[in-house]
């Protein structure tokens, strides 16, 4: 398959400005942009998608620019609904930093702040230069203002579109850009930019949307339980990456293996028969796990990541670290206890139980774990030898139910 074709199989291509574009995409050379603002200091799953569109016009001869909205996200775009809460510049830079270095050692890009040009434009210039190649009408046709007009749209958001466009004219003066890239929701915001280069210069330059990528009910993926799943192992932890991809619908999986990996059409069509053919062991959803997490943080991460959800789908915690147990139920109260006690009393200060007598039921038929292994006995002691790396303690009450002991020393 050509760039063009392989791009469309895969679903990554929604507008095109141009049906030129494409054998210009075929035959590669062109430097092209993707842009994001700084509003947090790592991408998270949601950027994914451009990126790697953008590796992939890398390894077909294309020449990428990330730009880093180190001005425009002091305003931020319109949102759909309200406006968004401004940043301070200190916080702008720190994430402008954070990004940039993530993006330079993940994919080699190389990295611009729109903030180096739009800071020495006055007001005047700006109106003159810029503002008079646009007409409001124009303007209010674009879907995200019209969507806002009868909330109500502030003019620093309005004037949003115009400074995207203006990143388009630079990049296209000072770094012969002639393309760019972005999610659909952008479309006009691209738009605008080509009419700016072509009445301000007379130059034709490009620009193509990739659908926004969401789940089954039309919602952005990359979310899970409303907090973003950052590329930033320090921030989502490579086992909780690994969880999210492992779940994500049958019914999605290979549109997002088409999209999050390199994987050729062969291999994709194999893993789709597959997981047609037996969809409970949840081959394609490994491998997109697989992919992505070996993509972002290494074979290792991946193979820790296995690890875990291992060790937790078996109920088997012996011989995980601390810092394992950390990662596993991090987000799970600890309660302090202390050793030498007996079971009874052990579980029922934990909070595994609500009583004694209650305690006493739920080991005599079994429901009761310590760090996997079943207990079978009232008169179980808790010693210093089941705490884990002499720190943490995992009580199981049947089948979904952890609580976690932390030890005092």
């Amino acid at each position: 398959m050509t760039v063009f074709e392989d791009l469309k199989w895969r679903g990554l291509i929604k507008d095109i400005s141009s049906p030129d574009l494409e054998e210009k995409l075929n035959k590669g050379g062109m430097s092209f942009y993707i842009g994001t603002d700084p509003t947090a200091d790592s991408l998270h799953v949601g950027h994914l998608s451009s990126f790697l569109i953008s590796k992939r016009l890398k390894d077909a001869g294309h020449h990428p620019y990330l730009l880093v909205g180190g001005g425009t996200g002091m305003i931020g775009d319109p949102r759909p609904t309200k406006e968004r809460a401004m940043i301070s510049k200190e916080q702008v830079n720190k994430n402008f930093e954070g990004i940039k270095k993530q993006v330079e050692k993940l994919f080699g890009f190389d990295v611009v702040n729109n903030y180096d040009w739009i800071k020495d434009i006055n007001t005047l210039d700006f109106l003159r230069d810029y503002g008079k190649y646009f007409n409001v009408n124009y303007m209010l046709d674009k879907d995200i203002i019209r969507r806002r007009l009868d909330a109500g749209i502030t003019y620093t958001e309005f004037s949003y579109m115009i400074l995207q466009a203006l990143d388009f004219k630079h990049l296209h003066e000072y770094n012969n850009v002639d393309l760019q890239c972005a999610g659909s929701d952008q479309w006009g915001n691209i738009t605008a930019g080509i009419d700016l280069i072509r009445k301000s210069t007379g130059d034709e330059v490009y620009g193509f949307t990739m659908p926004l990528v969401t789940d089954s009910q039309g919602k952005k993926f990359g979310k899970s339980e409303g907090n973003a799943l950052w590329l930033d192992k320090n921030k989502t932890s490579s086992y909780k990456l690994y969880q999210f991809f492992v779940n994500v619908e049958d019914c999605m999986v290979i549109d997002y293996l088409k999209i999050y990996t390199f994987l050729s059409k062969e291999e994709i069509e194999e893993l789709e028969k597959k997981n047609n053919e037996h969809p409970e062991l949840r081959e394609a959803h490994k491998r997109l796990a697989k992919e992505i997490i070996t993509f972002l943080h290494g074979e290792e991460e991946y193979n820790k990541a296995v690890k875990l959800a291992e060790s937790l789908f078996n109920n088997k915690f012996k011989d995980l670290s601390k810092e394992d147990i950390v990662e596993l139920f991090g987000n799970q109260d600890t309660k302090e206890v202390k050793s030498n006690v007996n079971i009874i009393d052990f579980i029922t200060e934990i909070g595994a139980v609500k009583s004694k007598r209650e305690a006493r039921e739920f080991i005599t038929n079994g429901a009761i774990s310590i760090n996997g292994e079943k207990v079978d006995s009232i008169e179980t002691l808790i010693n210093d030898d089941m705490f884990i790396d002499n720190t943490y303690i995992v009580v199981k009450r049947g089948k979904k139910n952890y609580y976690i002991g932390q030890k005092i020393n």
